[in-house]
C-alpha cells in the first residue's frame, strides 16, 4: 500500500483535531504530511471558509472547543482567528514536514491561546525546531507550498484536513471511522449504491 497523504493547514482547528485522530488509524500505515494553503483551496473551488460566515464561525468555534475537550485533546483558540498561516506552513516545509515538527507547530498555535502572528514568538519556535526564520522566504520553500496546494486542488482536495488513501479522499477530522472502514474493506466505496450516488444528477441549482 502506498503512503497515505494527509493534507492540512495550521489555520484549521479541525486539522489540529485531525492530527490527534491519526493515531486511531491502524498501526503501521505510512502517512505523509502535506501542508497546503487552505485559502488557496477556497479560491480554487470558489468557496467561503467557515470563519467567513458570522453565524457559522460562532458555531464552528464552539463545536471545536467542545469536541476537543470531549476527546481529551488540549485545545485553546489562539488570540485571533483566522490568521495568516503562511509562515507556519513554510516552517513545516523547512523542517521536512516531520510528524514531530508538525505537531509542535500545531501545539504552539492551538494549545497556548497566544497570537500566532507574534514575530518574536514565531522566531523562537523556528529556532527551537532548528530553522533560521530567514530561510522561509527561500524560493524552494515557497515553491514547495505552492506545488502542494496546486496538487491538492488538482486531486479534488477542497478542504482540510483531508486524507488521500489509495486515491480516495476523506475530508474532515470526523472521517476517521470512514477511513478505517475503507482500509478494512475497500468495497465500502465500490458497491452499487456508492456508484449510483457518485453519478447522481442534480435536481435543482441555487441561483447565484
Amino acid at each position: 500500500m502506498r503512503p497515505i497523504a494527509w493534507y492540512f493547514d495550521f489555520v484549521s482547528p479541525f486539522a489540529y483535531i485531525g492530527l490527534h485522530r491519526l493515531s486511531e488509524l491502524p498501526r503501521g500505515l505510512a502517512v505523509e504530511y502535506r501542508p497546503v494553503l487552505f485559502a488557496g483551496l477556497l479560491n480554487h473551488f470558489g468557496q467561503k471558509g467557515p470563519a467567513e460566515i458570522a453565524a457559522k464561525r460562532r458555531y464552528t468555534y464552539r463545536w471545536c472547543h467542545w469536541w476537543a475537550q470531549s476527546l481529551g485533546i488540549a485545545f485553546r483558540f489562539p488570540a485571533a482567528h483566522p490568521f495568516n498561516p503562511l509562515h507556519h506552513l513554510r516552517l513545516a516545509i523547512a523542517c521536512g514536514c516531520t510528524p514531530e515538527a508538525v505537531r509542535r507547530i500545531f501545539e504552539a498555535i492551538w494549545t497556548t491561546g497566544a497570537d500566532p502572528t507574534d514575530a518574536a514568538a514565531f522566531g523562537r519556535l523556528a529556532l527551537a525546531l532548528g530553522v533560521d526564520a530567514a530561510r522561509l522566504g527561500a524560493p524552494e520553500v515557497k515553491d514547495a507550498l505552492r506545488r502542494n496546494t496546486e496538487d491538492a486542488a488538482a486531486r479534488g482536495v477542497f478542504g482540510v484536513p483531508t486524507l488521500d488513501v489509495e486515491g480516495e479522499l476523506f475530508w474532515g477530522a470526523d472521517s476517521t471511522d470512514f477511513v478505517r472502514a475503507f482500509l478494512a474493506d475497500p468495497a465500502v466505496l465500490r458497491n452499487a449504491e456508492m456508484r449510483r450516488i457518485d453519478d447522481l444528477p442534480a435536481g435543482a441549482a441555487r441561483r447565484t
